[in-house]
């Protein structure tokens, strides 16, 4: 079936094609035509499965008919849990829509100037994307007028309740017409999506749609079992050291704990940046940047900054702290292996995060091989019975003992000392996971210094002269 036969307006359809896309997959197939309907909708799929298009394309197709209502303010409404997905669905929105003549779209996030925002605000716009902190504080200063709004969508609506946005959520939903169509997408539809759902649609049609596991064929997984943090220090030291490695992403549980990781790693010779939630919009992107330009070759970051990274010369992720659903997981190892390239994933795992492991295994269908490195083996008969498989480098001999390779494709003005300007809030909940809730996996338990938060600069290794 081709998106022909979904009755999107002719200059969408030209859109899409131009984007490469010929048929739409299961969700869109389920939840477009409800949504031209003007049904209210609860569906639950996956990132992935095309759900962005699936409440993007007929949002665009409402807007191809002009607006009864004159005055100003957005005719959708799509409210996000974090930046990087509003920055995502922004740029597929601008896909989808560069042949239509009324689909200016803005966003509303936190860590970029207000100024500019209202600049954008102020000027004649048709769909808003946000987030539901800087929102509300639009609509506190009565920036905003949503007496236009005729769909609101709500996606990733489970992450927004996990990071406790629920009440901004309703405070936000309330201030919008009672007539409007709303819209929730949700990776599962647990008890409080439900419970949400309830408070703000009417009869929702529910639409489910199994997530399409990807097999990841392309990505070597391996699982090294280790003691305490000094032995994940360890193993990381070694993996780094690798030759085959050229870009690695590691992927930690705090903020916190990015922040010190990217100070050992410096102090180590590795060119290295942070990217987790307290950087504002600015220092995130630079940080990308300097990551595609390869001025870093090591990034450290925490699940909710790191959605949508797409760098595709990222050959090695590195799983410091397991993550605390297998989605997460399923997303880490998912920023290698990019375009069909090999791609390898190593996580590292305490004896507590023995469970963790069986969830993601069952979850992929794939067992992860677990192995070992000649002298950084774990404690014996601590953890799996399942056999071990020796890693084809020591840890002594085979070591690289010339440092990163990284020193002469550096600039010379990479930054080597982090600013300390930028008013950043301090990282003083140490253990709190990024994404607003969670457990910290750290194996090491409370650092003993609290690390300098990031501004997003790039460390230079520190010089061994004194």
């Amino acid at each position: 079936m081709s998106f022909d036969t979904l009755n999107l307006q002719p200059k969408i359809l030209k859109a899409v094609t131009a984007a490469g896309y010929s048929e739409p997959t299961k969700i869109q197939l389920k939840a477009i035509p409800e949504i031209m309907k003007g049904s209210d909708i609860r569906a639950s799929a996956q990132t992935g499965t095309g759900k962005t298009a699936a409440f993007l394309l007929p949002a665009l197709n409402l807007l191809a008919t002009p607006s009864a209502n004159g005055s100003k303010g957005p005719r959708v409404l799509i409210l996000v849990p974090t930046r990087e997905l509003a920055m995502q669905i922004a740029t597929q929105a601008e896909k989808y829509s560069k042949y239509l003549e009324r689909a200016k779209t803005v966003c509303v996030v936190g860590g970029v100037p207000y100024h500019s925002q209202l600049r954008n605000l102020s000027r004649p716009y048709d769909v808003l994307i946000a987030t539901p902190g800087r929102l509300i504080d639009f609509i506190n200063q009565r920036k905003i007028n949503f007496d236009r709004v005729e769909m609101l969508i709500l996606d990733e609506a489970d992450r927004m309740l996990d990071m406790g946005f629920s009440e901004p959520v309703e405070q936000i939903v309330n201030a919008t017409p009672s007539s409007r169509q709303t819209l929730l997408f949700s990776a599962t539809l647990q008890k409080s999506i439900i419970k949400l759902s309830e408070k703000l649609m009417d009869n929702p049609v529910e639409i489910t749609v199994d997530a399409e596991r990807a097999k990841h064929e392309n990505i070597e997984q391996k699982l090294h079992y280790a003691d305490n943090l000094s032995h994940k220090n360890s193993l990381l030291d070694h993996i780094l050291s690798d030759k085959s490695l050229e870009f690695a992403i590691v992927f930690t549980s705090t903020k916190r704990h990015a922040d010190q990781l990217v100070d050992e790693l410096a102090d180590k010779g590795h060119h290295t940046a942070a990217l987790h939630g307290d950087m504002n919009q600015r220092q995130r992107t630079r940080t990308i940047t300097q990551l595609r330009n390869g001025r870093i070759n090591v990034l450290v970051a925490t699940d909710v900054a790191a959605r949508g990274i797409d760098v595709q010369s990222i050959t090695h992720v590195i799983n410091f702290d397991l993550p605390n659903n297998v989605e997460d997981y399923v997303h880490r190892i998912g920023r290698t292996g990019r375009a069909g390239a090999k791609g390898t994933a190593i996580s590292f795992a305490a004896g507590r995060d023995r469970h963790l492991v069986k969830e993601i295994e069952k979850f992929t269908g794939q067992q992860i091989n677990v192995s070992e490195i000649a002298g950084l083996e774990p404690s014996p008969q601590k953890y799996s019975s399942r056999p071990m498989q020796r890693s084809r480098f020591n840890s002594g001999s085979n070591r690289r003992s010339d440092g990163p390779r990284w020193g002469n494709k550096r600039s010379s003005n990479s930054g080597g000392n982090r600013s300390n300007s930028g008013g950043n809030r301090s990282n003083s909940g140490g253990n709190r996971s990024d994404s607003g809730g969670g457990r910290s996996n750290s194996s090491g338990g409370r650092f003993k210094s609290a690390a300098k938060p990031s501004q997003g600069r790039a460390r230079r290794p520190h010089s061994t002269k004194r």
